[in-house]
């Protein structure tokens, strides 16, 4: 079997998820998830018919919700089948490339060499913001790139990406490639957002999810917001019945009046939770802890292996990244903040 399979499959290293790498233990933190468990009213009617490839009611809520047209929305199987279906409209096997910009997320790279497209790094700048020339020469040196993706609140980092800089990319590559803007983290810096950008550049695509701020990472229910012309692309190419009935009828819960408020309520507590982290990690000595702008933080120390080894032999598991002696935490509810502060607090007093 393993001869019959593609040759991108066959050489391709699956992107490894917290569930992948798996661990034992009662604390996680290692997957950027919201520890409020919301609950939702489901009828369970009419599953004996197929669902809406697009449900109506879901994308005027989330059009409202976001500021947008809803000829300027998708919904899709979380984030991730955003950025497949990105891939697959706009990009050929063997022939086009996308950008990234490390250290990111991972699922950029490896959605595009399951596809058979090429990927061209570009590495962030030391205060890890956008390599402006080195994009411009990657740009110059590839005329095959057609997708750009940028990540703020970047993951793993933490930070924002330079408002300034987003804006002369989509300039500088207007009717060349498409500036994929990833916003799963929007919520907790609202402010920062550039869906008001839509309105000035059809090059941009824009990716959120309802994974994170809305504590809905079981439901896989994400969005594209996006020109209509690019829109359509992306619907020739999505699978027939991509929104299951239930997972609609939560998500509409979700956007509602009430579920916004509850939302925001969270995201609230979580942003203490998170100034709380960082303060008392900031007093520890070895440990830089980079400013974040998400609902997770970023830490830097000489033991990396050996802090992560103890937090998950205590049952506390947290996430390496691919930023050399670092961990990236996730912000659980107060208790769980304490807890992995007291023991790694404990750990570096050893």
């Amino acid at each position: 079997m393993e001869k019959l399979a593609r040759e991108q499959v066959q050489a391709l290293t699956p992107y490894q998820s917290a569930r992948r790498i798996g661990g034992s233990g009662d604390v996680w933190l290692n997957a950027n998830e919201s520890p409020f468990d919301n609950t939702y009213t489901v009828s369970g009617q009419g599953l004996n018919r197929y669902s809406s490839c697009q449900p109506a009611s879901l994308i005027n809520a989330y059009a409202n919700y976001a500021g947008v047209d809803t000829g300027q929305v998708i919904t899709t199987r979380g984030a991730d089948e955003g950025i497949d279906l990105l891939l697959r409209a706009f990009c050929e096997p063997n022939q086009d490339s996308v950008l990234i910009c490390p250290p990111t997320y991972g699922m950029y790279a490896v959605s595009a060499e399951n596809q058979g497209i090429a990927t061209t790094q570009v590495p962030l700048t030391a205060d890890w913001q956008l390599d402006m020339a080195g994009i411009d020469s990657a740009l110059e040196a590839d005329a095959s790139i057609k997708l750009i993706f940028v990540c703020s609140p970047n993951n793993p980092t933490g930070n924002l990406i330079n408002r300034d800089d987003i804006e002369a990319l989509l300039t500088r590559t207007q009717d060349r490639a498409i500036v994929v803007l990833d916003e799963a983290y929007i919520e907790f810096s609202p402010e920062a957002t550039c869906a008001d950008l839509l309105a000035r550049f059809d090059n941009l695509a824009i990716l959120r999810t309802l994974s994170k701020a809305f504590a809905l990472a079981g439901l896989r229910c994400g969005f594209t917001l996006a020109s209509p012309a690019i829109i359509n692309l992306m619907l020739k190419v999505i699978p027939p019945y991509p929104v299951p009935v239930p997972v609609a009828d939560i998500a509409e819960q979700a956007l509602s009046e009430a579920g916004l408020a509850r939302m925001k309520y969270q995201v609230l507590d979580l942003t203490a939770n998170r100034a709380y982290l960082q303060a008392g990690l900031s007093m520890l000595p070895g440990i830089k802890v980079h400013p974040g702008f998400g609902n997770y933080l970023l830490i830097s120390l000489d033991d990396t292996d050996a802090v992560f080894e103890h937090l998950g032999n205590a049952g506390i598991i947290v996430r390496r990244t691919a930023v050399e002696n670092s961990l990236r935490i996730s912000i659980g509810n107060r208790d769980e903040c304490e807890k992995v502060l007291a023991f790694i607090r404990q750990q570096l007093s050893e």
